[in-house]
């Protein structure tokens, strides 16, 4: 078990397919027991290490091979690997060496660890209350720990070849290294496949977001597989545009219009920020692409002597913030901003919000792929009108698929 290669991919697919088809997550054949077994053997294997630790040098312990048993629990049975010291002392507390049943408090509870990233205090707390005795940080630590060979898998996974629609984001949190808190990026690519469901594609973790930084994913999304994408939704970090064009000459860029109308009030001053931001709002929401130039001179003549600088940003602008007029309202819905993936970055903070700085970069990973697992239950089937998105996409991009 220990060496045994976590299978995102697969534990992805079938649980999207078994929610989708109404099959039960739990029970015999549920997909949530093998995690269970993983996580308790991997709490057995980081208690029997607290044991040897406390017994090895008094009277040389050490470890003896392992038993096999038959556990019941409400998510169904497995075979538990119990893991021996040579010296018969080792008394395991997380399940009792003639224990062959779990309580549903105690699943449920260890389904928490993966669904919800509670604190070591919390699991400790909550385990004191309901079954009256310690968890140490060891046992915790090893069992969140045992997450870190299936983040890597899901990490390298590979991915479909074409993606209709991707987001592109970073978010900020605070990490003690070599006795610094210091600030790191985390890197986030949100997608939409063909058949309209969302994923997260990639995490990962840089020291500040840049448009380099963002060359490397790009790089890491080519060799899983990627070789295209239709349209790319990003905020105004400088060079980031240029990168995807780079790495897919094809891809259409759309910026944030969310990110350019919140640029352009910082320039505004309070008594005009209404008046100017209203007649940004025509500018976006206009019919076409000829429409939207119309009125952006407008607001350009009206405000551009006091508030030059919205108006150069918009201009600079304009080829990637236009793309969108070339497309129908519900495919527009999903483009013209970035909100998609801040969405499902609000998830990640929901979680992480009660911590002040992280301990690594792995102490991040985790809680974010618990967030990610849980997230992919809630974007259960395609998203709104993918059907009539799906058409338009298969005019503009048919021959693209064909490839």
């Amino acid at each position: 078990m220990e060496n045994e290669k976590f299978d995102y991919e697969a534990f992805s697919k079938r649980l999207i397919d078994d929610i989708r088809h109404g099959r039960s997550l739990i029970g015999k054949d549920g997909i949530f027991t093998p995690l269970i077994k993983q996580v308790l053997e991997g709490s057995l294997r980081a208690e029997l290490d607290e044991h040897l630790d406390h017994t090895r040098e008094i009277s040389k312990n050490r470890r003896n091979g392992k038993t096999s048993k038959t556990v019941k629990s409400q998510l169904g049975s497995f075979e538990l690997e119990n893991p021996r010291d040579r010296n018969g002392t080792f008394e395991p507390r997380i399940i009792g060496k003639r224990q062959i049943k779990l309580s549903r408090d105690f699943d449920e509870k260890i389904i928490s660890l993966f669904g919800l990233g509670m604190s070591y205090a919390d699991i400790q707390k909550h385990f004191k209350e309901l079954y009256d005795y310690d968890v140490s940080d060891g046992t915790i630590s090893a069992i969140t720990d045992g997450l870190l060979p299936e983040i890597r898998a899901w990490q390298d996974r590979p991915l479909e070849t074409v993606y209709p629609v991707i987001w592109m984001d970073a978010m900020y949190y605070k990490v003690r290294e070599d006795g610094k808190v210091i600030s790191k990026a985390v890197y986030s690519i949100l997608g939409v496949n063909m058949d309209g469901c969302k994923e997260v594609l990639g995490v990962y973790i840089g020291n500040a977001e840049s448009a380099s930084f963002w060359r490397q994913i790009l790089n890491n999304l080519q060799q899983r597989g990627v070789s295209d994408i239709f349209i790319a939704c990003i905020d105004n970090l400088k060079g980031f545009a240029d990168a995807i064009e780079d790495f897919y000459p094809k891809t259409q860029v759309q910026l944030c219009i969310v990110h350019q109308m919140r640029n352009s009030a910082k320039y505004v001053s309070y008594k005009d920020l209404r008046a100017v931001m209203n007649d940004l709002k025509l500018v976006y929401r206009a019919f076409d692409q000829a429409q939207g130039e119309q009125y952006l001179s407008a607001a350009e003549q009206k405000w551009a002597n006091k508030y030059p600088a919205v108006f150069k940003s918009w201009r600079q602008n304009w080829e990637r913030l236009s793309t969108i007029f070339q497309y129908s309202e519900e495919l527009r819905r999903i483009i013209y901003t970035t909100n998609p993936i801040e969405s499902y970055h609000r998830m990640v903070r929901k979680i992480t919000k009660t911590k002040g700085s992280f301990t690594s970069e792995n102490a991040i990973l985790k809680h974010v792929y618990l967030v990610i697992v849980n997230a992919q239950t809630k974007w259960d089937g395609t998203i709104f009108s993918w059907n009539s998105i799906r058409n338009e996409i298969n005019i503009y991009f048919g021959h693209r698929l064909e490839n």
